[in-house]
């Protein structure tokens, strides 16, 4: 399959990172750490970066991400213009050179579990694994009922007590693996109305 057609099919998908490989049992979890980054995922707004993404072919992809709580917005440079918009539970992802638009359910994908609103990790959600380096905070979670069905692992950096996302890895179900690297993050971003629509053109 060729790289561009992976794009299409496997974009909300996937990869363990290298945090995959720090789990620890469901007993050893931090619940502080965890309350950290629940509240992080659902009172951070407006928040953007530069993120390079690689995805499960070894592409590499640069952009720009956007997040709101519930909200994501990707806007690539490279290797060609692209847009993906998750929310509300869809996602919709649009391709200018290939001129194709791919429409995904999240309900079984591991982004779903970032796009929560609200995120809450316990219940529905179980935490698989954490690690608290200094000035780093990894978690990884998959849904409790099917944790086959793909594991989400979000890094933060965190000084003085404040988390910033640096990371969000992600593996499905077919262990297809993603990455994206986030840099000169901010917060307090204005959107404006429709932003993170699912019909917006490219």
């Amino acid at each position: 399959m060729s790289r561009r057609a992976c794009l299409s099919r496997r974009m909300a998908l996937a990869a363990p990172l290298a945090l995959v490989a720090c789990q620890a049992a469901p007993g050893a979890v931090d619940g502080h750490d965890v309350a950290r980054v629940e509240r992080y995922l659902n009172t951070t707004r407006g928040l953007t970066a530069r993120v390079v993404q690689t995805w499960p072919d070894g592409g590499v992809g640069e952009g720009t991400l956007s997040y709101d709580p519930g909200n994501l917005r990707l806007d690539y440079r490279t290797p060609h213009p692209m847009r993906l918009v998750a929310t509300g539970g869809h996602l919709v992802f649009r391709d200018g050179l290939r001129q194709s638009v791919t429409r995904m359910n999240l309900s079984h994908q591991p982004l779903g579990l970032l796009l929560a609103a609200p995120v809450h990790l316990g219940g529905a959600v179980v935490v698989t694994a954490i690690r608290h380096d200094a000035n780093v905070l990894q978690i990884s979670m998959a849904r409790s009922d099917n944790p086959s069905q793909g594991l989400l692992t979000l890094g933060f950096s965190d000084f003085a007590g404040q988390l910033s996302l640096v990371a969000i890895d992600l593996v499905d179900a077919r262990r297809d693996n993603t990455r994206l690297r986030l840099t000169d993050v901010r917060t307090g971003a204005d959107f404006p109305p429709g932003f993170f629509s699912l019909s917006a053109p490219l």
